[in-house]
């Protein structure tokens, strides 16, 4: 069976954090540090423009000697973004993000956004297929598969 992001927001939830991209970078950390994550997504007038990752900060900000507090979320992130549907698979997104070298994918449906998924997300259902997998395989050579 093929694993699609749609299990996986079915499991992790929906939560999608966003700020305008009129808002300062400092604002943007703020919230990365509160949630605990590692991109918002910026949403202008209900659309998706853009997604402001940690990376964006440490190497648009810090290494360019600007300030958080001075510096817009628009003028920092990432656009166009590169999203995906609930339909695709753990394969395509972990392909999408190893071409595109990034690590946080947000999920449309019909143009709205539905959840965010990160690496770790995919990375985790891999693990947790390949366990299964095994699981599987051990009970057949021990003779306790069904069947």
């Amino acid at each position: 069976m093929v694993e699609t992001i749609r299990s996986i927001l079915r499991t992790k939830g929906g939560d999608v954090w966003w700020l305008p991209p009129e808002a300062t970078v400092y604002d943007a950390i703020a919230i990365m540090a509160e949630k605990s994550i590692g991109a918002l997504l910026v949403c202008s007038e209900g659309k998706l423009v853009g997604v402001l990752s940690e990376r964006d900060y440490a190497r648009k900000v810090i290494l360019k000697g600007k300030s958080s507090k001075d510096t817009l979320v628009k003028e920092i992130m990432t656009s166009p973004v590169v999203t995906v549907t609930p339909d695709h698979t753990v394969d395509d997104c972990m392909r999408m993000m190893t071409t595109h070298r990034i690590r946080h994918l947000p999920v449309l449906e019909a143009d709205r956004v539905v959840g965010v998924i990160s690496i770790g997300d995919l990375v985790n259902s891999i693990i947790s297929v390949q366990a299964e997998t095994i699981n599987q395989l051990s009970n057949y050579i021990s003779g306790k598969y069904p069947g």
